[in-house]
């Protein structure tokens, strides 16, 4: 019986160590941006736009869609997915328009995406509190050069990217997703830092703003993200007003 006894100590004792030493694998980042080539995701889009050379806002708002379309090849031979996207009104009337397309590209640490030739790692390995990355580390000088006259693309493949409320329950449009994870732009260097003048208090002064917050869901994907970059220039200064853009995505339907 002494010997039954002994025996059943040494059997918890060893159950109690492997549960003490059991580690959990974090999160890879593909979990967070599957790629199944017929799987949808349908915004409420708000992007926001400068007019009159800068002295008005306007914001345009329509329902978007994305589709994953099929596995490809992408321009250094990895195994990449297209993406279409596609537009209409916010009240889901009119027939869907193309509005281009983007490609998503998983590798062993990360998740990559690729539109208007400009490639972003969008996740990073592990996907964990703490992990920080350059999430623009790919892009060229000025890479919105062609689409906007600023200067807040300036330095961008310097900017450190990190994750927030890993594994968290988030509501989006009215809708619960329980395990989550934020993308959120980290620029604490005060010469890189994120808004200056931001209400513009003084209208005499340069101002800017950057900022990018991004939810996914596992299984799922990009659920809800905010991008701003917008720069205003004074009255003295040779174009006057603001310029840049911003966009929100807040998901409403999936398959």
């Amino acid at each position: 019986m002494k010997a039954f006894s002994l025996l059943l100590l040494a059997s918890l004792f060893f159950v109690s160590c492997k549960k003490e030493t059991e580690t959990l694998q974090p999160e890879v980042p593909k979990d967070y941006l599957p790629t199944q080539p017929g799987k949808y995701i349908t915004y409420r889009t708000d992007s926001t736009v400068y007019t009159n050379f800068g002295s008005g806002i306007a914001v345009h708002s329509y329902q978007e869609k994305t589709i994953v379309d099929s596995l490809i090849t992408d321009n250094l031979g990895r195994p990449s997915y297209r993406v279409f996207r596609f537009l209409r009104d916010t009240a889901g009337k009119t027939a869907w328009q193309p509005a281009g397309t983007y490609f998503i590209t998983p590798t062993a640490n990360a998740v990559e995406v690729i539109e208007n030739n400009l490639r972003f790692l969008k996740l990073a390995a592990p996907v964990s509190e703490g992990t920080s990355w350059k999430a623009n580390r790919f892009l060229p000088d000025d890479p919105y050069g062609a689409f906007y006259d600023f200067s807040n693309d300036d330095g961008m493949a310097d900017w450190d990217y990190g994750y927030t409320n890993v594994d968290q329950a988030v509501s989006v449009s009215g809708k619960q997703y329980d395990s989550t994870v934020t993308v959120q732009l980290m620029l604490d260097d005060p010469e890189t830092n994120t808004s200056a003048n931001f209400q513009i208090a003084n209208a005499q002064l340069y101002g800017f703003k950057n900022y990018s917050t991004e939810k996914y869901a596992k299984g799922l994907g990009l659920i809800y993200q905010e991008y701003i970059m917008w720069e205003y220039q004074p009255p003295s200064s040779p174009r006057p007003g603001y310029r840049g853009f911003g966009v929100k995505r807040s998901i409403i339907d999936h398959n």
